[in-house]
């Protein structure tokens, strides 16, 4: 993709003087990612290898939330060296190995099995840091304001009002429980976790908000479907959606819950980045993907149900 802000000479220059003001570079810094929404650049150091990603403004957040995460769960996020929130640019040290390159047959469904309760204990720790996430400008997800963002979402997708009525009900329930909102990564797949030195590390708040824990499972379940080519309902997924929800003291019906009622808040969070984005980088399948989410929500079908639109 051409014509993109990181491409510029400026660009990289100014990044490349900050990466050096902060850290001693011991060679060439490499660009190896550039998409739209973010770079990443390979800063080779005395001490290894450091990356600096730099988001797009509609992620922007991204930058001063991956560096409190990094804070208060040093053992579960990747160490943040550097940080200017302002620009979106944080400089990471080596988070290890992708899970993409460790999980390729469902014979390896054991490092979802485990890493699943680090990222239950990760939001359950972070849940009194909720309100301080929020102050940094992570998105507001939370069951007492999803159902107007649903209203909203209905005045350019009607079919968003078939759904209301439930999902409001869903909400109260999930309310109900008594389970703390808390900081929720809504990408979570095997291209967002990594695994070094016997932990794994959660990566890409991009796409994160303050919401009900278990909205991670729909993203969680779906990919994991799709990429193992796994049944919806099938025993695979709901061992992965028990041990997600054992550290909560959860039931399946609760998981089940969170699952169906985060179809429509992913929609929701969709819309919203969609809704914000320079224009030139917004698809047909960009457009369409919120009512394909409200009618996967309506259709009410089991979890880590995913066809694409």
């Amino acid at each position: 993709m051409s014509g993109l802000l990181w491409e510029r000479a400026d660009w990289l220059a100014d990044a490349t003087a900050w990466i050096r003001e902060r850290v001693d570079v011991t060679g060439k810094i490499e660009q190896f990612h550039v998409r739209w929404w973010s770079t990443v650049l390979r800063v080779p150091t005395p001490g290894g290898d450091l990356f600096l990603k730099a988001v797009a403004p509609v992620h922007r957040f991204e930058a001063a939330l991956t560096a409190r995460l990094a804070e208060l769960q040093p053992g579960r996020v990747t160490e943040v060296v550097a940080v200017d929130a302002d620009r979106g640019w944080f400089l990471m040290r080596d988070a290890g190995t992708r899970l993409r390159e460790l999980v390729e047959t469902t014979a390896d469904l054991h490092r979802w099995e485990t890493l699943l309760p680090e990222y239950a204990h990760l939001q359950i720790e972070v849940t009194p840091h909720a309100q301080e996430l929020l102050d940094l400008g992570t998105p507001d997800h939370r069951l007492a304001v999803l159902p107007q963002q649903l209203r909203e979402l209905a005045e350019t997708e009607p079919l968003a009002l078939e759904a209301l009525s439930r999902f409001e009900e869903m909400c109260h329930a999930l309310a109900d429980a008594g389970i703390p909102e808390t900081i929720q990564h809504d990408d979570l797949h095997d291209g967002q976790v990594f695994f070094r030195d016997g932990r794994y590390l959660f990566f890409d708040w991009g796409d994160s908000c303050v919401s009900h824990p278990f909205h991670s499972l729909t993203v969680i379940l779906r990919s994991i479907a799709w990429k193992l080519d796994l049944p919806p309902g099938g025993r695979e997924l709901e061992r992965l959606r028990d041990a997600y929800l054992e550290p909560f003291g959860a039931g399946p019906d609760l998981g089940d819950l969170g699952y169906q009622s985060g179809t429509i808040a992913r929609a929701i969070a969709w819309h919203r980045m969609v809704k914000d984005r320079e224009p030139d980088f917004v698809t047909e399948d960009d457009l369409a993907a919120p009512a394909y989410g409200i009618k996967l929500f309506l259709e009410d079908g089991p979890i880590g149900t995913w066809r694409e639109p």
